[in-house]
């Protein structure tokens, strides 16, 4: 799908003021009301937009221990595995991944015990032969996206 001058504005006010209502932002880009919703409604349709709700903090949830689990799957048992990891709460993202293992786990934790206690619910789990873990130390940049809709923008300027 093409992002266009237009659809890059309005994806970096989304980003940048997620609470301003469709008629304010209609009011800072100068676009008609049913524009802006034209707009918002073909980004959502074709999966640039993929969510609106709020943002939540892990660590403010008492869960401040980050780490990457790489896990091993026997073959023939990624979708099995895929399924049993998403009933982990403490998961917060799974991945296929080529390289090193075979999926990549973005889990958080309490503390450390409570991180090992995550690694061994993982490890007991029909069809996954080993993990790999990587306690994440500090964040250096965190996830974002406006870089990118920038990015885009200017070659959409050309």
């Amino acid at each position: 799908m093409a992002v266009d001058e237009l659809d890059t504005r309005i994806l970096r006010l989304l980003l940048e003021q997620p609470r301003t209502s469709v008629r304010e932002y209609a009011r800072i880009l100068g676009v008609a009301r049913g524009t802006l919703q034209a707009r918002l409604d073909r980004l959502e349709r074709d999966g640039v937009i993929t969510g609106s709700g709020p943002s939540l903090s892990p660590a403010a949830l008492g869960h401040p221990v980050l780490a990457f689990v790489h896990v091993e799957v026997t073959q023939g048992h990624l979708d099995e595995v895929g399924d049993a990891l998403a009933g982990v709460p403490e998961i917060i993202e799974a991945f296929s991944i080529t390289g090193g293992g075979d999926l990549l786990t973005r889990v958080v934790a309490r503390d450390n015990a409570h991180l090992e206690d995550v690694i061994q619910v993982l490890i007991s789990l029909p069809g996954v032969v080993r993990t790999r873990t990587e306690v994440v130390l500090r964040e250096r940049v965190p996830a974002r996206v406006l870089p990118l809709v920038e990015a885009v923008g200017r070659v959409a300027r050309g």
